[in-house]
């Protein structure tokens, strides 16, 4: 149900394995360690919280060293409810500050010595547990300031990422996603979604939406093309789905909207 391992008594762990797909969650604090990411890297010591379902693969040049909690998913689904970085469905990273470094250390060195003992109390390990997530969240909504810098350039691109999608002179083959841009930022979805929610106050999927809806008043007022044409030009596979969509983000039809 629970397990608490110390990476740096284990010399010949596996650096490196085939994606794997893990039925449990996963709390690992490890420190030397290189992290390839777009951002760039701003500590050595990484904190990851993964959850059941997640697949993960590693390639590494050297071991680390850490601790890692591995926990049941009955025990832990309650109080992750409410964790925004446990709910990815990527292996993300989130780097630590030197104090916040020491503070989870501590966390999970007394984590392991309590389970240690002959008849360790599960109910200690899930409270240091339910802790570390609580420190989790802080952390999290810290590192997006820490960041700014980097991170106003991840903005800066979607916005230009999305405008070279809407502005194809050949129209869009399909609509533009989430996860599409997210992974131009080799970023996961959810992480992305947080990120740019954080500079900007919007959610990028509302972004997304206003940008087709600008097009598609473009076209409504300055083409002849039908309310169907127009439809697929912006990569609604039938028309209805365009109206739909048109109506529920300006209140009005597309044919209401050109008549008008």
């Amino acid at each position: 149900m629970i397990q608490v391992v110390y990476y740096d008594e284990h010399p010949d762990i596996l650096l490196k394995s085939l994606p794997i797909e893990i039925d449990f969650y996963l709390l690992a604090l490890k420190d030397k360690i290189e992290v390839q990411s777009p951002i760039d890297s701003m500590s050595d010591s990484y904190l990851y919280l993964d959850k059941p379902g997640n697949v993960i693969e590693w390639d590494l040049k050297n071991p680390f060293s850490g601790y890692a909690i591995f926990i049941n998913k009955k025990l832990l689904d309650k109080a992750v409810k409410d964790i925004s970085f446990a709910n990815y469905d990527r292996h993300e990273a989130l780097f630590l500050t030197p104090e916040e470094k020491d503070t989870l250390y501590d966390l999970f060195s007394k984590s392991y010595k309590e389970y240690q003992k002959e008849n360790f109390s599960k109910e200690v390990l899930l409270s240091y547990a339910s802790l570390i997530l609580s420190y989790t969240q802080i952390y999290y909504e810290r590192q997006f300031e820490a960041r700014s810098k980097v991170y106003n350039k991840v903005v800066a691109k979607f916005y230009q990422q999305l405008d070279t999608y809407l502005n194809n002179p050949e129209g869009l083959s399909e609509l533009p996603s989430v996860t599409f841009f997210a992974e131009k930022a080799n970023l996961s979805t959810n992480y992305f979604g947080d990120l740019i929610k954080h500079f900007t106050g919007t959610p990028p999927i509302d972004h997304i939406h206003l940008g087709i809806i600008q097009l598609a008043k473009n076209k409504l007022r300055q083409t002849s093309l039908s309310v169907s044409e127009i439809g697929y030009s912006l990569g609604f596979g039938y028309p209805t789905y365009f109206a739909r969509f048109f109506r529920q983000q300006t209140g009005i039809s597309p044919k209401d909207f050109r008549n008008q």
